[in-house]
């Protein structure tokens, strides 16, 4: 009896032991696979050499992020694509990654269409493919247009096929960075057939010159970048119809004509618009009157300081700016030379209750500008209620000019925010000045950062 009880004292002993040195292998595959999940793929790979029954659980894994630039060569990048992807371990594939620098991009295509395909056979979630070739784009199969698990997808220098069926009836967000569209049909149609989109990325090629239509019932954000064209042979533009759009940034200096049609009364947006190069003829005056007919009902605008020129003095002195009504916050970056056409758009923004303003620190032209305000907005004396300035205020003139302007006729203003330069002598100026300007609104508040 005492033996007995002895050997199972020690055999209990032993599985103790045995427990708290190797916890995770007691654990069940699934749960080991989820925690191999969240590690880098070459930690998950190295756990093959654990065990026998460790040497294949990493092909479980519902996640591969692979970088050709992690392998010696081409043929270890292949073979090892191909290891995962021609195994029958992961039935279901979460996420994909590709990013591929390998210059023989007519060797790998053909691989790398086939591992898409069985991604999509595996009703993964999530795609990431970027080539980051120097002049070559990359094939990608015509395969991918048809996913009914698709949530995310990113595309980086792909050349995509001509579109004929579209069915992402799952996918919420896009990012296209500089990819190639056999035609304009193609990108319209990608787009309008992703059902419950909401989020789309769009960088657009620096060749590529033709018109973007995008058309969405459900996009509620985009992000557009269009850079200079090094040539070109037709006059590009965007056509932006979505009704749910409610978050707009655009940093286009190449289209000609942007149109934004049914643009939500909420919506924020932050321009930098060129309207396309050369001088600004009646053909620019009618680009830049469509456009600003579209975002007349925004709640939030945010201008660069090239839109605001072109909107401002060049626009402005052939035509009436529209009313934008529903604006209660503007952020304006400007020039020195340009501030002087401030009361202009702000007399078209009869509501606006936030007003944030930078300019370039060209303190040279601050010193010599001749600066005036020739009448006071609506805004101002009904119901602009902040203002800041987000810039370094040297005490000088033309800047004391800007904000006696301001303090002396916003009725309502609750609070200046300004921010000094930190140097004693000048900031003692600074406030001194401020001190004599008397306050159109007893409620002011001048607030020093």
């Amino acid at each position: 009896m005492v033996g007995q009880k002895e050997a199972k004292h020690a055999c209990f002993k032993g599985l103790r032991l045995r427990f708290k040195e190797d916890i995770i292998s007691q654990l069940p595959d699934p749960l080991i696979c989820h925690i191999l999940y969240h590690l880098p793929l070459q930690e998950a790979v190295k756990t093959s050499v654990l065990s026998t029954r460790w040497r294949s659980l990493w092909l479980w894994v519902p996640r591969l992020e692979l970088n050709s630039q992690d392998f010696t060569d081409l043929n270890a990048f292949v073979s090892f694509g191909n290891m995962f992807f021609n195994s029958d371990r992961a039935s279901c594939i979460h996420k994909l990654k590709l990013t591929i620098t390998i210059g023989e991009i007519d060797n790998v295509a053909s691989y790398v269409s086939s591992w898409i395909d069985a991604a999509i056979k595996r009703k993964v979630q999530h795609l990431d493919l970027h080539w980051c070739g120097v002049s070559n784009f990359f094939t990608k199969p015509l395969k991918l247009y048809n996913s009914e698990t698709l949530v995310d997808l990113k595309l980086s220098q792909v050349l995509l096929d001509d579109a004929t069926l579209v069915y992402l009836p799952c996918l919420k967000t896009m990012h296209l960075e500089d990819n190639w569209y056999p035609n304009e049909a193609t990108f319209e149609k990608l787009v309008s057939s992703c059902p419950v989109l909401e989020e789309l990325n769009l960088t657009i090629h620096q060749e590529d010159t033709k018109t973007f239509r995008l058309q969405s019932r459900s996009l509620k954000k985009l992000n557009l970048v269009r850079a200079h064209f090094h040539f070109r042979s037709s006059d590009p533009g965007v056509v932006i119809d979505a009704p749910l759009l409610c978050c707009l940034s655009i940093y286009d200096y190449a289209s000609e004509s942007f149109i934004l049609n049914n643009l939500e009364s909420n919506a924020k947006i932050d321009i930098s618009l060129l309207f396309g190069s050369g001088f600004f003829d009646e053909r620019k005056r009618s680009n830049v009157h469509s456009f600003l007919l579209g975002i007349t009902r925004v709640m939030d605008m945010t201008l660069c300081a090239n839109t605001f020129e072109i909107i401002c003095r060049q626009y402005s002195e052939l035509d009436l700016l529209p009313r934008f009504g529903y604006m209660s916050h503007l952020h304006v970056t400007s020039r020195i030379s340009d501030l002087k056409w401030l009361p202009t758009f702000l007399d078209s923004c009869p509501n606006v209750k936030s007003f944030v303003l930078s300019w370039f620190c060209d303190y040279e032209k601050m010193i010599s500008e001749e600066m005036s305000f020739p009448f006071v907005p609506q805004c101002m004396l009904s119901s602009l209620e902040y203002v800041d300035f987000k810039v370094r205020i040297l005490g000088l003139t033309a800047e004391m000019k800007l904000i006696r302007y301001f303090i002396e006729n916003s009725a309502i203003l609750k609070r200046l925010t300004l921010r000094l330069v930190g140097n004693s002598a000048r900031d003692n100026y600074t406030l001194k000045e401020l001190l004599r300007i008397p306050r159109g609104s007893t409620n002011c508040e001048v607030v020093i950062l």
